[in-house]
């Protein structure tokens, strides 16, 4: 009699571009600063061998050095048709011209009477002498959801702001990842929205929001899927909310890094922790990895300690290109280094079928 026993064995191996175990560590170093007082997400770029870097408190100034750490030289930036009101410089992008495009986040005063309470808006601009000069190219990203003027967080009615653009790996779309601040609670949260890379010079109604797998969505007025959604709403005055996403392209890890604030409880911005996030495909939102925390509230002294991003330290390093190592800093301050990691997991070795369905087949008499 023969027998013959056929096992099946099935190697389950991660597919090319898949994350595996990404980590971001963060070690404590001497303190460094930028070179001004910031209050949102601070843009770098190089020209000419030297860096360059927006700073903003409700009006853009830009400094120069010939490393991130400094001596700087500080200088107002001069704003061409810019509407008067608070702006900060949150994104920039340069050309191989040399020309520089950017995008700001923007606050509008007098919403409602007896009251300080703005919805933020995003809009674009165009420079080519460096960033001294900045033409606007107007509003690309603006909520269509009522405002809400009995807000309780302490600033914001609605609107959409606090972001960061990175451009894909394939040149094709530039990706806005933003908050959203008002209209219902499931709408809330940090969302996305791109731009064709050919649309650069002419962009007002050329972005489109990320709506339920979908980015058709218009940047002006149109609805959104948040990639992080609150628990608990930005209207109330303890809210819980990942906001201000800071995003590089990590060349280490080959992948997009993502930091993130983390509002919890009173008053409305309470900084709870620094999270991190990552992905590989910036076309398919809903990839990206649940946030985990690299510093927490012990870490800050006061409620006010946000806009945590990175400055990589390579020769082109900015706050969207790092390596390995990198500085972080949370609002403007640098007390800390961090360091990514990566561990691909074992292959998996399955038996299929199971054990006692392994068939015995044996040859008819």
């Amino acid at each position: 009699m023969m027998r013959w026993i056929y096992r099946f064995f099935t190697i389950a191996l991660a597919p090319f571009g898949a994350l595996f175990a990404q980590e971001a560590k963060v070690r404590v170093v001497d303190k460094v600063t930028m070179p001004i007082q910031v209050d949102s997400n601070s843009p770098a770029f190089w020209r000419d061998g030297r860096l360059f870097q927006f700073g903003s408190a409700g009006r853009p100034r830009l400094s120069e050095a010939s490393n991130p750490f400094g001596p700087w030289e500080t200088r107002d930036v001069s704003f061409a048709a810019l509407e008067a009101c608070p702006h900060w410089m949150e994104s920039v992008w340069t050309d191989v011209d040399g020309t520089l495009f950017g995008w700001y986040h923007a606050e509008p005063v007098g919403l409602f009477e007896d009251s300080t309470m703005t919805a933020p808006k995003i809009g674009a601009v165009i420079s080519i002498d460096g960033g001294q000069t900045i033409l606007d190219l107007g509003v690309v990203l603006e909520s269509g959801d009522p405002l809400d003027p009995g807000a309780q967080n302490g600033y914001f009615a609605g609107g959409h702001g606090d972001f960061s653009v990175v451009l894909d790996r394939e040149r094709k779309f530039f990706y806005f990842f933003f908050d959203n601040y008002g209209g219902p609670a499931a709408s809330q949260g940090v969302a996305a929205a791109r731009m064709a890379f050919e649309d650069l010079i002419d962009p007002v109604g050329k972005v489109r929001k990320y709506y339920k797998g979908e980015w058709n969505e218009p940047g002006l007025g149109g609805r959104v899927t948040p990639i992080f959604p609150v628990k608990r709403a930005w209207q109330l005055s303890d809210p819980d909310a990942f906001w201000g996403p800071a995003l590089h392209w990590n060349t280490y890890l080959k992948c997009f890094v993502m930091l993130l604030n983390h509002a919890q409880g009173s008053p409305g911005w309470a900084q709870e922790g620094v999270y991190v996030s990552f992905a590989t495909d910036l076309s398919k939102p809903d990839t990206w990895l649940a946030p985990a925390r690299i510093l927490d509230k012990s870490s800050f002294s006061g409620w006010y300690f946000f806009y945590p991003q990175v400055m990589g330290l390579g020769p082109s390093g900015t706050d969207t290109l790092a390596g390995q190592t990198a500085r972080l800093y949370v609002g403007g301050v640098s007390k800390w280094e961090i360091d990514f990691s990566v561990k691909a997991p074992e292959p998996v070795i399955e038996v299929d079928p199971p054990e006692e369905a392994v068939r015995d087949l044996v040859p008819e008499p």
